[in-house]
């Protein structure tokens, strides 16, 4: 759905809920909070569908509690299998809007126009740390407020987008006012079987197999002052966000440092592949390191040199085996690595580090 991920409370394990690593970050629960109303609605228990997730209903109960991107959405599409209901998403994410966005629906509440409000979320909202790349234009006749996943073969992927479409539909409505109305709504998938639940809510037209997901409006509503304008109010939420961000800055540094040994032992260590797994574009991520005084390349040579040392010391691996484990072209450039982190070459440093065996005359009585 269209939201963006606060402060961390509590997440799934990503590798349990999906069977892998999970590309697309960690969102907040807040705009998917009536799956368990809705799912109820329709008679089906919510603890049978959550179950299959490794999640409990309770996880429902705070706004601010998280889970994987990509597990939010499949929950959604097994919810539409489970209730026969191939609108499902969209029945969710017409109970979500603004206040789901956290602190980032405050900051865009407060702005003294429409147009920076949706300015403010499209250059925030990749700050997080969520495949969610969020779009925001204006040619001076319509504009266009939507989003791109970056995540292909996302499981749930049409009720997802049919879900946030409906929350962004409820954002601007709640920033221009009950008289505002939408030029067209575009969706990124196959138009459904029944349009009809789609035409009652949104009562425009309606365009599917569209390049991205989005909401068309007059760009005449963009200079007007949204009924929640609040200066004092903004120049807060502005702060607020800062400091969320320098958190999310913090956990990010301990986060690849957690996943860069198995990334590296696979020889998947580039900025791209890491982007990936903790959802971030490759600029936000370099963007979020150099503000942290690190980078990928030194974060990677600080673990590599972490594994280099643990595998000479633990195992009876060759130098050469050990430097090829870590993605080194040849037992030189190995060598000299780590003559730069240690002030040894790794066979000295080895002998170095073993603890000589006893005779059996030096044998404690």
């Amino acid at each position: 759905m269209l939201y963006a991920a606060g402060q961390r409370r509590r997440s799934i394990d990503s590798h349990r809920a999906t069977g892998g690593p999970v590309a697309g970050g960690i969102v907040r629960i807040a705009a998917t909070m009536a799956v368990p109303t809705v799912l109820r609605e329709f008679g089906v228990n919510p603890v049978t569908l959550l179950a299959e997730f490794g999640l409990k209903p309770q996880i429902y109960d705070d706004p601010d509690n998280t889970v994987p991107f990509v597990t939010s959405s499949a929950i959604l599409g097994r919810a539409a299998e489970l209730t026969g209901c191939p609108h499902f998403g969209l029945l969710v994410g017409q109970r979500a809007g603004l206040s789901t966005l956290g602190p980032l629906g405050f900051l865009m509440q407060s702005s003294l126009t429409v147009r920076s409000a949706l300015m403010t979320a499209a250059r925030e909202f990749r700050t997080h740390r969520t495949a969610l790349a969020l779009e925001f234009s204006d040619n001076y006749r319509m504009a266009m407020f939507g989003f791109r996943i970056l995540i292909p073969d996302l499981p749930g992927r049409d009720q997802h987008i049919a879900g946030s479409i409906a929350v962004a539909f409820n954002v601007l409505r709640s920033l221009c006012g009950p008289a505002w109305h939408p030029y067209e709504l575009r969706f990124a998938h196959a138009a459904p079987a029944d349009r009809t639940p789609f035409r009652r809510f949104f009562n425009a037209p309606l365009v599917f197999d569209a390049s991205e997901s989005s909401v068309v409006f007059a760009s005449r509503w963009l200079d007007r002052e949204p009924p929640g304008a609040d200066s004092l109010l903004n120049l807060l939420m502005r702060k607020r966000i800062a400091e969320l961000e320098a958190e999310a800055a913090d956990d990010l540094v301990a986060e690849l440092r957690r996943i860069l040994p198995s990334v590296i032992l696979a020889g998947e260590a580039t900025v791209s592949s890491l982007a990936g797994r903790v959802g971030f574009g490759e600029r936000s991520l370099n963007r979020h390191l150099a503000a942290q005084g690190t980078s990928v390349r030194t974060l990677v040579a600080e673990v590599r040199g972490a594994l280099a040392r643990q595998l000479l010391q633990d195992t009876r691996l060759a130098v050469s085996d050990i430097g090829e484990r870590l993605g080194y072209a040849n037992p030189s450039a190995f060598t000299r690595a780590f003559r730069r982190w240690t002030g040894n070459g790794p066979a000295h440093w080895r002998a170095s580090q073993r603890i000589p065996s006893r005779s059996p005359s030096q044998s404690p009585q």
